[in-house]
C-alpha cells in the first residue's frame, strides 16, 4: 500500500536529517517509525477512560489565565523593564502576579493530588503531563 503525506519543506528537510543520522531513506524512516508507534496502540476498541477525580485535576491543572490576561501582563512586565510604568499599572501587575501566582498553588497541589492519586513521583508525573517550571518576572 502507498500513502500519499504532504509535508512543509522544514518538515521535509527535518526528516531527511534524522533518517540520514539513523542510516535510513527517508521511506525506510517513516515506515519505521509508523510501525514502532502501531505496535504501542492498543488492540482494544475502547481507550482507556480516566476517573472523575483525574479529569477534575487535569482540568484544574490546565486551568490559566485568559490569553488577554497574560498578554496585559507581559505588557505590564515589558512596562516595568523599559521604567515607564505607571503607579496604577504597578497596581494592575501586582493584582495579575497575585492572580498567577495563587492559580499555580492551586495548579501544584491539583498535581501533588494527581500523582498520589496514580501512585507515582511528582517528577514522574510533571515529565509525563510535559510540565515544566515557568519563570514569570
Amino acid at each position: 500500500m502507498s500513502i500519499t503525506i504532504d509535508l512543509t519543506p522544514e518538515i521535509e528537510q527535518k526528516l531527511k536529517q534524522v533518517a540520514a543520522r539513523a542510516g535510513l531513506t527517508p521511506h525506510a524512516y517513516v515506515a519505521e517509525t509508523l510501525r514502532e508507534r502501531l505496535e504501542h496502540v492498543s488492540e482494544s476498541v475502547n481507550p482507556p477512560q480516566l476517573s472523575s477525580a483525574e479529569t477534575k485535576l487535569l482540568i484544574t491543572i490546565n486551568t490559566s489565565l485568559s490569553a488577554i490576561a497574560w498578554e496585559r501582563y507581559h505588557e505590564l512586565v515589558a512596562r516595568r523593564q523599559a521604567e515607564v510604568l505607571s503607579d496604577d499599572e504597578q497596581q494592575e501587575l501586582i493584582a495579575l502576579t497575585d492572580q498567577i501566582e495563587a492559580a499555580n498553588v492551586v495548579r501544584v497541589g491539583a498535581v501533588a493530588e494527581l500523582a498520589k492519586l496514580r501512585g507515582t513521583s511528582l517528577d514522574t508525573l510533571m515529565a509525563t503531563l510535559g510540565l515544566k517550571p515557568q519563570p514569570y518576572a
